[in-house]
C-alpha cells in the first residue's frame, strides 16, 4: 500500500489516498455534527500515522495516535446528554478565560514539542511540526467539546499545513489540507447558525 501511484500528475500511495478520502468524510460529517465522523477519524488518523512516520514528521505521527484516542473520547462526548433541554452536546463558545488558556496551551505545547523534536529526532521541520501539532491538539480538543472556535484553529493550522506538506512532497495531503481549509470555513459558518 506504500508503492507509488500516479494521480492527477503527481505521485502518491494507495495508503495516502485512502487516508485522504476518510479524512474528507470525517470533516464533512463533523460539519453536520454526525457522530459517525469519529469512526472515520480513528481509521484515517491511524493510517496517517504510518504516512507521517515515513515522511519523518514525528510530531504529526504522534499527533495521529493522540487523534485516535481523542476521537474515542470525542465520540463519547458527542453522544452524551447535554443540558436538561437537550439530548446531545450542543455547540457553544469559549469564555474569555478559556480562550486565554487555549492560546497559552498552544504556545506552551509548541515550545515543548519543538524542543523535543529538534533535540531527539532527525526531522528537518521541528518548529513547524511542533507549532502545527500543538495547534492540532487544541483544535481536536475544542472539536470534541463542540466549541465553535475549533474552526478558527483549524483554519489557521490547515493553511500552514498546506505549505509544510508541499515542502515534504506529500502533495495529495497538501491538497487535502486545502480542502480542509474550505471545509473549516463551511464548518464555521454552519456552526455559527447553531445557538451559540
Amino acid at each position: 500500500m506504500n508503492d507509488p501511484i500516479h494521480l492527477l500528475g503527481f505521485s502518491t500511495t494507495l495508503l495516502e489516498l485512502i487516508s485522504f478520502i476518510l479524512a474528507v468524510l470525517t470533516v464533512a460529517l463533523n460539519i453536520r455534527q454526525i457522530h459517525w465522523a469519529w469512526l472515520f477519524s480513528i481509521v484515517s488518523s491511524a493510517l496517517y500515522g504510518i504516512i507521517f512516520f515515513d515522511a519523518k514528521l514525528y510530531g504529526d505521527m504522534s499527533l495521529q495516535l493522540v487523534f485516535v484516542l481523542v476521537s474515542v473520547w470525542g465520540w463519547a462526548q458527542w453522544l452524551q446528554k447535554g443540558d436538561a433541554d437537550s439530548s446531545v452536546l450542543q455547540v457553544s463558545r469559549l469564555t474569555t478565560a478559556q480562550r486565554t488558556v487555549s492560546v497559552t496551551g498552544w504556545l506552551a505545547g509548541f515550545v515543548v514539542l519543538s524542543v523535543f523534536l529538534k533535540n531527539y529526532t532527525d526531522t528537518d521541520v521541528a518548529y513547524a511540526d511542533g507549532f502545527l501539532t500543538a495547534g492540532s491538539l487544541l483544535g481536536q480538543l475544542l472539536l470534541s467539546r463542540k466549541k465553535w472556535e475549533n474552526w478558527h484553529v483549524w483554519i489557521i493550522v490547515d493553511v500552514l499545513y498546506v505549505g509544510l506538506y508541499v515542502y515534504k512532497g506529500l502533495m495529495l495531503t497538501a491538497i487535502l489540507y486545502v480542502i480542509f481549509v474550505l471545509m473549516a470555513i463551511i464548518g464555521l459558518r454552519a456552526w455559527s447558525k447553531s445557538d451559540v
